[in-house]
């Protein structure tokens, strides 16, 4: 599933293509799965707005749109990926991949299509959209540290419950906690408030350095324009199982905790 980085990556690279542009029109597969709101109801609340913006909340894309001058309210039009969604922005005239469930027609003449093979994303309308959790990129260090006060549960899993941060997925969780130097199974509320405030620092270098490569293409993961990301070439746990870790040659081990693959250095990570 795409995570904070692939997700802001697409959502800038969607901004700078269509804002300012208008919705002519919108039409929807028939598939039920894709859809929190009703497609004839997005069809035609989507139908004249303006896009004002395009901007990543969590791992949600949100497009915000302008009034309508009949005098519909402004709202906001609300893009979850899922595993394999994709937003890509298309001339008319190359072919409409197979899994396509929305098409925006734009008065500039291009399309907004999001593909989504396995139908996990989620289309909906929305207003004041502002996400689950707290935002990792601005938090500070104090709120972050509060976060995981008197939590049970360790902190990988911590760092995964979207109600508390949103945006952080496997990749990022595995790659800061690797960087902080902080084992995974760590229960979140015994740290103390230097290694959290460790971790604030690591996840927030983490995230900036994985958005500035494109983020990470694992699986069939690419931005707006169809190109992969390039910061799976440096994980440093990620993926690595077996390899030796970057910084003292132990083997990368793999678990399973909070039911996701895990990966640490048993060395490096206390």
């Amino acid at each position: 599933m795409p995570e904070l980085p692939e997700v802001e990556t697409i959502a800038s690279g969607v901004d700078r293509r269509v804002r300012g542009d208008s919705i002519v029109s919108a039409t929807f597969s028939s598939y039920k799965e894709p859809f929190k709101t009703p497609p004839d109801e997005m069809a035609v609340a989507l139908e004249r707005r303006r896009i004002e913006r395009v901007r990543r909340v969590g791992k949600h894309i949100v497009f915000d749109l302008a009034s309508r001058t009949d005098g519909d309210d402004a709202s906001q039009w609300i893009v979850h990926l899922g595993m394999t969604g994709r937003l890509l922005v298309s001339d008319p005239a190359v072919p409409v991949p197979p899994h396509t469930h929305a098409v925006l027609r734009l008065a500039s003449g291009r399309e907004l299509r999001f593909v989504d093979a396995r139908r996990f994303g989620r289309l909906a309308l929305h207003t004041g959209f502002t996400g689950p959790g707290r935002e990792p990129l601005t938090i500070s260090k104090s709120d972050f540290a509060k976060l995981f006060q008197g939590r049970k549960l360790s902190i990988k899993a911590a760092l995964l419950n979207q109600s508390l941060l949103h945006g952080v997925g496997n990749i990022y969780a595995d790659e800061s906690l690797f960087h902080a130097g902080i084992r995974p199974t760590r229960t979140a509320g015994r740290l103390t408030r230097e290694r959290l405030e460790r971790l604030h620092t690591e996840l927030r270098a983490v995230l900036k350095r994985a958005i500035r490569a494109g983020g990470s293409s694992v699986s069939d993961y690419v931005d707006a324009d169809g190109v992969r990301g390039f910061f799976q070439f440096e994980h440093a746990a990620y993926g690595r199982e077996g390899e030796p870790c970057r910084v003292c040659g132990t083997p990368i081990r793999k678990i399973v905790l909070a039911g996701r693959g895990t990966h640490y250095c048993p060395h490096c990570q206390r």
